[in-house]
Formats: C-alpha cells, structure tokens, sequence
C-alpha cells in the first residue's frame, strides 16, 4: 500500500480555463456602487475633467481604483485586477491612463476635493435613507469620531517628515462615523498632514470636524443630536472654545489631558462623590468609578462645559504615571451634554475606542502606504481610500445581517470576495453561479438579493 506523502492532496495545475470569474465575490461592491447611485455621483463630479474624445469616463477611472483598494489593492496599477475581469467590472482603463487622471485631479488642487467630497455626501444622504432603521442615524443621533493616523513612508516623499513616534511618514486626521455596536463605521473625512503635524493641533481639529460635518445630511450638520468626539489630542481651548460656539447645535465629547489642576482636583473629590462606572449591557464595572469635577479647575474653559474623570484600577503589569493617585489610573474628558447620567456619559466616550478599529480598516484598506510622491497626489489617494471604506460599510449596511455586518475588511475579503464563480450566459444574460461547497456562498446570495431589491437611484 502507498504512503502519502505530504499533508495536502497533490494537484496537477494548468491553464486554459475558461468561464471563471476570480474575485467574484466583488459583485456585492459592483451592486452597492449601482444602488447608492455612487457611480452617477461620481461620475458627474468629475465630468469637468473628461477630455472630449477620451474612451473612459474619469468617474469610471476613479471608481475603479477604489474598487481595486476595496478588494485589497494598495497602489493604482492594482486596479489590474478588474482589468482581468470585464464580465464584472466592465472595461477598465490602462495603468497609464489611472496615473494621467491622477495627476489631472491633483493638478486642480482644492476644486477636485471639493467635487468628490460633494458626491459621497450626496451618495451617503441616499445609502442612510435606503438602509432605515440599520442606518447610523437610526437612534436620532450620530456620533463622529476625529483620530490621527500615522502612515509610514520608506521614500522621500513630499511633505514626509519625522513622526512623534520617532518614524518616518505622514500623520493624516481621520473622521469617521459610529454606526454603533450593530456595526462598523463609514469615514466622513481625511485631512492629509505632514509627518511631524502635532496630535493637538486645534486648527487641524476644527478643519477636519468641518469636513466631516459636511459629509452628513444636511439635518445633521446642526444640532444636538450630532455629537464630535476626539482623544486628547482635540482637548485643547481653541478646539473646545470653537465646539462651544455651536453649543445649540453640536454635542461634544472631547478627552482631556491630566493636568495639575485636575490631578489636584481630583484629590478633593470625597469618597461619596463617585459613581461605579458602567458597561454597555448596564453591569457595574468592578475596580472603575466617575465623578464630576467643578470649581477653580474649569475657570477659563467655555461656560456650560462638563469635567468628567475617571479612576480605575489598572490592570496587572500596567505602568502608573505621574498624574495618576493612589494607584488609580486617572482618566478625563469634557462635555456639554446636560440631563444624563455622568457614567452613561462615560460609557460613551470610552466607545470611542471603536475609532481604532476603524483605523485598523483603513490601515488594511490603502492607508498603510500612500504610495504616490506629491503631497497633492497623495490627497486624491486619500480620497479615493475613503472611498473604497463607504464601499465597505455600506454594502455590509445595505446588504449584511447578524454577525455578518460587523466584519472588518480583511474578514469581508477572504470570506465573500475572494470567492470564485462560474460564469454562465443563459438567454442573453449572465449569471454567476458560486460553488456549493463555499461556506459563505449563502451569504453572497443572500446579500446580493438584499441589494438588488433596492430601489434605482433616481
């Protein structure tokens, strides 16, 4: 009897197969772009710069590439990949053809990022009305959160410098909206800076809460229901004191550094003074209690705002700082939402930590690079990230249930995208048939069904 050598069965491997459809699975991005009307948005934003006997329509272009980011690519040759498949993604331009439209675009400086910013705010207004009640707005509020990103750079690139973390690179501002324990989060905003732009610089903040601010339906832009939440990097008077101007519009949830006055502050606070902080299913959280600081340590901040710290045991191993007393690591944030209970105020922003995973998507979505050398390039790059990441939240929005919607890119990749099918043309028409065998194949057709139901943008 023959041994078997190896642990994986040996196949004889050639080529010359047709009617394989690699990347099939990107079908799903393909009806999101259709249904949320993305690809008309687009396209008519960018018609300006559509030369009048060109073969390809820049919107087309632009789209493809963040198809290509949206499946994994990180530079604009990866957009090869779609080339590959005509059946799915229609005709796609050259690589030479990417890099002119790419250079046109930054060429035209703000006016270009003002056209594509204008169509993914109208395109988002749509997506939130088909998705309803699975929407980010669906409790009456939305949540947006301003984190910095650190991209490194192994090249000398325009505007690449030394980060505070002792690399080298770029330190974009990131916006991105919650959508909240049901799912991922969808980016509003991008704010390309050089590597060496501080974490608090309060400018930085109020340009990038105003892009992001613009990305919401217009209902959103104004009011207490909107909510900006940031780090301590956005603890700072200018960006505090511009967020209170707009005290009958907009909330805030802003983290704050633990100065001295705080640290003294805090070691006034008696003993029945603090709360025990709460976890989101309403349990008590052991060895963590809140409590609400007045007096001299508000004095020069805005009027009607909020000092919320926090003490906690930390865990084993956990280094203390000099600001932190009796052991407890101390941590603060200010606000200006009044009538809610100081630990429920805490649960929220300490969800802000849900920014990081949004961050980690980005980075696995064409942020761990930006692979072009002009900073002007770079930022339609950055755009063009963003938008294969409204790909990535919408279609799961749209189209995902369960567990299914809180996938991040890399899991929605290898489970519904990487899936190969048969390509079949049955009276005049093309289907694409997914293998039994694949466990997500349910999944796919079920979530392409979901979309296809969707009504034709207008």
């Amino acid at each position: 009897m023959k041994k078997r050598i190896g642990s994986y069965p040996r196949v004889r491997v050639e080529g010359g197969g047709r009617a394989v459809v690699s990347q099939a699975g990107a079908v799903l991005l393909v009806d999101t772009v259709r249904k949320a009307g993305l690809d008309q948005a687009i396209s008519a934003a960018l018609s300006p710069w559509r030369k009048p006997r060109a073969v390809h329509d820049p919107g087309k272009v632009m789209l493809d590439v963040a198809l290509a980011v949206a499946l994994g690519g990180d530079c604009l040759s990866d957009v090869g990949m779609l080339r590959a498949e005509p059946d799915v993604f229609g005709p796609v331009a050259s690589d030479p053809t990417v890099s002119r439209l790419i250079d046109a675009l930054a060429s035209a400086g703000p006016k270009t990022l003002t056209a594509i910013r204008t169509a993914r705010a109208h395109v988002r207004e749509h997506v939130w009305k088909l998705a309803g009640q699975a929407g980010p707005d669906a409790g009456g509020e939305v949540i947006v959160d301003i984190d910095g990103v650190l991209v490194l750079a192994h090249s000398e690139k325009q505007d690449a410098a030394a980060t505070w973390k002792k690399t080298f690179g770029h330190h974009p501002l990131m916006a991105f909206v919650d959508h909240g324990r049901g799912g991922s989060g969808e980016p509003a905003a991008g704010l390309l800076r050089p590597g060496n732009a501080g974490s608090n610089t309060a400018a930085d903040h109020i340009t990038t809460a105003q892009l992001a601010l613009a990305q919401l339906p217009k209902k959103y832009r104004r009011g207490r229901q909107t909510l900006i939440r940031t780090d301590a990097g956005g603890g700072t008077h200018e960006f505090v004191a511009w967020l209170a101007r707009r005290g009958r519009w907009l909330s805030y949830s802003v983290g704050m550094t633990i100065t001295e006055p705080i640290h003294h502050a805090v070691l006034k606070v008696p003993d029945s003074a603090w709360t025990a902080a709460t976890e989101p299913d309403g349990e008590i959280r052991d060895g963590a209690w809140v409590a609400e600081l007045d007096g001299d340590v508000l004095k020069g901040w805005p009027k009607g705002m909020r000092l919320i710290v926090r003490k906690e045991r930390p865990h084993p191993g956990a280094q203390l700082r000099f600001t932190d007393a009796d052991g407890l690591r101390l941590t603060c944030f200010a606000t200006n939402t009044t009538g809610t209970a100081i630990a429920a105020l805490e649960l929220r922003h300490r969800q802000r930590a849900r920014a990081e995973d949004r961050i980690r998507g980005a980075r696995a979505t064409g942020l761990r690079n930006l692979p072009l050398h002009d900073t002007a390039q770079n930022q339609i790059w950055l755009e063009i990230v963003q938008l294969a990441l409204d790909l990535l939240a919408w279609m799961p929005m749209l189209a995902l249930t369960g567990r299914a919607r809180l996938w991040e890119p890399r899991r929605l990749r290898i489970r519904l995208f990487s899936a190969a099918a048969q390509l079949v043309t049955t009276a005049r028409r093309q289907h694409l048939k997914f293998a039994t065998h694949w466990p997500w194949t349910d999944v796919i057709t079920d979530a392409i069904e979901r979309l296809q139901s969707l009504p034709n943008p207008s």
